[in-house]
C-alpha cells in the first residue's frame, strides 16, 4: 500500500531513466494501439449512408442504362430505315428512265422490241427427251399465260 502514495514520475524516477522509457513506450502504445475487430458508431454509420445511398440510386441508374440502350436501339432503326428510304428514292429514279423500264421489261418479262425475234435458250443440262417441270416462277410469263388457257380448256372439257 506504501507504492500506492506516490506518483508514477516519483516512481518513474526512482528506477531510472531507462526503466522509464520503457514505461512510457508502453504506455504510448497502449494508447495508439487501434481496436481491432470492433465497429465504431462513426464507421457504422458511414456503412448505413453508402448503403442507403447505393439502394436509392440503384434503381434510376437502371433505368438510366436501359433507356440509354433503348435509345441507341431506335439509332439504329432510324439509321436503317432512312437507308431504306434513299434506297427507294434511288430505285424510283431509275423507274423514270425508260432505258431501265426497257431493260426490265426484256430481262423479266422476255418482252422483245418489234421486228426482233425472242428465244429462249435452254443450258442443256436437262435431258431433252424428259419433259421439263419447271415452276411457274422460274418459266416465261406468256409459258404461265398459255399453261392457264390450257388447263382451262382442258376443265371445261372434262365437265362436258
Amino acid at each position: 500500500m506504501a507504492r500506492d502514495r506516490f506518483s508514477t514520475a516519483t516512481r518513474l524516477r526512482a528506477l531510472g531513466a531507462g526503466a522509464a522509457e520503457r514505461v512510457y513506450r508502453a504506455q504510448s502504445k497502449r494508447v495508439r494501439a487501434p481496436r481491432k475487430g470492433r465497429l465504431t458508431g462513426r464507421a457504422a454509420l458511414l456503412a448505413l449512408v453508402l448503403c442507403s445511398l447505393v439502394v436509392a440510386l440503384a434503381y434510376p441508374t437502371r433505368q438510366y442504362v436501359s433507356q440509354r440502350s433503348d435509345i441507341a436501339d431506335q439509332r439504329r432503326q432510324a439509321d436503317r430505315a432512312r437507308e431504306e428510304v434513299r434506297e427507294l428514292r434511288e430505285l424510283r429514279a431509275r423507274w423514270q428512265d425508260p432505258a431501265y423500264v426497257e431493260q426490265q421489261a426484256r430481262e423479266h418479262l422476255h418482252f422483245v422490241r418489234p421486228g426482233e425475234t425472242g428465244f429462249i435458250m435452254r443450258d442443256g443440262t436437262a435431258d431433252p427427251h424428259r419433259p421439263v417441270d419447271r415452276r411457274p416462277a422460274d418459266r416465261a410469263w406468256y409459258e404461265n399465260l398459255w399453261d392457264g388457257v390450257d388447263s382451262a380448256d382442258a376443265d371445261q372439257a372434262s365437265a362436258h
